[in-house]
């Protein structure tokens, strides 16, 4: 553990300003720094990062927090590691024990991969290993990328390392349940036999499984993979992830390719940013390391048509969370592989330093196999097109992509215009209905507050939609919660005052803040968001508070009215109980009972809203 007086020398020495320096270029605006947000597809410097209160916010995804939790996102690692990190750039020597590392409950099996890869490795460079060696050697694999990789062999010994792994006291269930060894009618062994072994990690660099690939042209399957086990799990890795991540930061962008062969050529040639994704289809947990990594996002996959596919599903998986990813695409059906094998590394920089985006590649992805003077295969195209295009929220650029579309297929751009809001007019109406079923007893006037209304103007003009406005309910909490996190004697008046407020996320940011406050007597943003750590949900709600646009306006004025209207809240709440009760209550008196005090509740909200308007 790390003791309370280190931690505070951390958070006192950690200038902000310096820590988020080091990770991305900061630029002086008046009292606070300015950067692209790390954390969204930022275009314009929209993080600002306040000296003063020893905090950062982006004023776009709501991302807040201090020095600690700005490297805890970045590195993504834990709390504890972010603290040694923060004390290495900060010089500060932390005496930390190994009997405190947290124990993995696979470090056994972790073992067993450990010792199989150095066998496999002692393997290749033994005289059975020649002709690995030489396939090696012709396939441009030096040996400081054998090195890199630990690139091993496996021989044609079926029951060598099984043998010898059982012979260490590793039990031979294990090795099944892991991949390495068959259990037949002859006994246990070795799965991967005569093939060049390509160990396979884990984000944390632990290798977790093995390619193996034929070497020697026998008849048999090009490569055999490790089934998925209990520490493999294809879909939430990626393949160079360990190595990759550190260039990334340097590098600024990512790059995804398809096989381990395409991350371990370019990794030869110098271009190291690179992460595979095995051949599999990008998975919300990969798409979310990818993230983590960078939200400057090149695919790179196969030249073939179902490099083309796989390219297409990867990025709208990337554009589901929030990147916005560029495409690389090989001619001649080549992988990258082969690609900067036939073409060298310099064409292939070429093909990276000129990308198309992820929209243009769709507009093509849209034609393929399509004869665009035929009608049903026009309007086809047509049609995935508007589709696509519903998802810009740039004006410019939707309207740059239709007149784009409208001169390749000869059709006007007041016709591609016109059937676009027809498009967005119905799926509003789709929402509004659908949002409506949701809510089947909210009065017609606040049905405006959750759904926005879309008004089209003519196709020559822009596409106008109204803002989702908050009811009074939510302006009054936020306003509250506003006060109590700028203010710290506001939790000291509204102590034994403070209404019960609607959602439940804001009722907890309450709950911590009047507890931080009476612990330590202060609100200061920064130590308060530290002090949340990872609850995630309400630092975003801290960072959406303090960066309101409305922020300005606050006034505690306003707190009385607030507390009414939360009040009147409640009231009308009580009531909602209380007429469920009503109906359902059979027994006379009773009823009489639960009318009158519904009658009471009743008055009492129309004095509250009536001193609301005095």
């Amino acid at each position: 553990m790390i003791s309370n007086e280190i931690i505070e020398e951390i958070k006192k020495k950690a200038n902000i300003v310096d820590i988020i320096s080091s990770y991305i270029p900061l630029t002086k605006k008046g009292r606070n720094y300015f950067g692209l947000c790390p954390f969204h597809d930022d275009h314009s410097p929209s993080m600002s990062v306040s000296p003063e209160k020893n905090i950062y916010t982006c004023f776009v995804c709501g991302a807040t927090g201090n020095a600690i939790t700005f490297v805890m996102n970045y590195e993504n690692v834990s709390y504890l590691e972010a603290l040694k990190i923060l004390a290495n750039k900060l010089g500060i020597t932390l005496n930390i024990k190994e009997t405190y590392k947290k124990k993995d409950n696979y470090d056994h099996l972790y073992e067993i991969y450990d010792f199989s890869n150095k066998f496999y490795q002692n393997n290749l460079n033994t005289s059975s290993g020649h002709e690995a060696r030489e396939y090696l050697k012709n396939r441009g694999i030096d040996e400081d990328i054998i090195k890199e990789f630990k690139i091993g062999l496996a021989l044609s010994y079926d029951k060598s390392l099984t043998k010898l792994l059982i012979q260490k006291g590793y039990k031979e269930q294990d090795l099944v349940d892991i991949g390495l060894t068959n259990k037949n009618d002859y006994g246990y062994q070795d799965l991967f036999v005569n093939r060049i072994m390509f160990p396979l990690w884990n984000t944390e660099g632990k290798i977790i499984g093995y390619s193996g690939r034929i070497y020697n042209n026998e008849d048999t399957a090009k490569y055999i993979n490790t089934k998925e086990t209990i520490i493999f799990k294809k879909g939430l890795n990626l393949y160079n992830y360990h190595r990759a991540k550190n260039v990334v930061r340097s590098s600024g962008s990512v790059i995804i390719m398809e096989g381990f062969m395409d991350v371990i050529r370019a990794y030869s040639v110098g271009i190291k940013n690179v992460v595979a994704t095995m051949g599999t289809a990008l998975t919300p947990e990969q798409a979310q390391l990818v993230k983590k990594l960078s939200h400057n996002v090149i695919l790179c996959f196969d030249g073939d048509k179902a490099g083309n596919k796989a390219t297409f599903a990867c990025g709208n998986e990337l554009l589901n969370i929030g990147i916005n990813p560029k495409v690389v695409r090989l001619e001649s059906n080549l992988d990258p592989d082969e690609y900067i094998i036939k073409f060298g590394v310099k064409k292939f920089n070429e093909k990276l330093n000129n990308c198309i985006s992820f929209l243009d590649f769709k507009l093509n992805y849209y034609k393929e196999g399509k004869n665009l003077n035929n009608n049903e295969d026009l309007t086809q195209y047509i049609n995935e097109i508007i589709t696509e295009i519903k998802g810009i929220d740039d004006e410019i650029l939707r309207e740059l992509t239709l007149k784009k579309i409208s001169e390749e297929i000869n059709i006007s751009f007041e016709t591609l215009m016109s059937k676009l809001f027809n498009e967005i007019n119905r799926d509003m109406e789709n929402l509004r209905n659908e949002t409506l079923n949701n809510f089947p007893e909210m009065p017609d006037e606040e049905q405006n507050f959750y759904m926005p209304e879309f008004k089209p103007k003519k196709a020559n003009k822009k596409i106008v939609v109204k803002p989702v406005v908050g009811n009074k309910y939510d302006k009054a909490e936020k306003t509250i919660l506003y006060f109590l996190l700028t203010d710290k004697e506001m939790s000291y008046k509204l102590e034994n005052s403070l209404p019960y407020l609607p959602t439940k996320i804001c009722r907890f940011l309450a709950h911590e803040i009047m507890y931080f406050v009476k612990k330590y007597d202060t609100i200061a943003i920064s130590d308060f968001l530290n002090y949340l750590d990872s609850k995630t949900e309400l630092v975003n709600l801290v960072g959406e508070i303090l960066n309101s646009k409305d922020k300005n306006i606050y006034s505690q004025e306003e707190i009385p009215d607030c507390i009414a209207v939360l009040k009147e809240y409640n009231l009308k709440n009580e009531m909602d109980r209380l007429n469920a009760l009503l109906k359902s209550e059979t027994d006379l008196e009773k009823k009489i009972e639960l009318a009158n005090r519904i009658m009471s509740l009743k008055m009492g909200v129309e004095n509250n809203e009536r001193n609301q308007n005095v």
